[in-house]
């Protein structure tokens, strides 16, 4: 039986407990691997089709915004 772990699912898991965990005073460097977490997520989810769904939707959500004003 081989195990395997997809990257971004494990990513996701640890940004979520990161975010969910109560908010104290954080170093510089505690809240710098967190966007260093959160742009390798990026950067892995963004080719996968969910990722350009993704894309696809806030393009339209930002598009529709900039129109209205």
């Amino acid at each position: 039986m081989t195990v395997t772990f997809n990257l971004a699912v494990l990513l996701a898991v640890v940004i979520y407990l990161r975010i969910r965990r109560t908010v104290h005073a954080r170093s510089r460097s505690d809240q710098w691997l967190t966007v260093v977490i959160v742009l390798v997520f990026g950067l892995l989810v963004a080719p996968t089709d969910f990722g350009q769904g993704v894309l696809n939707v806030v393009g339209q959500l930002a598009q529709g915004i900039s129109q209205t004003e």
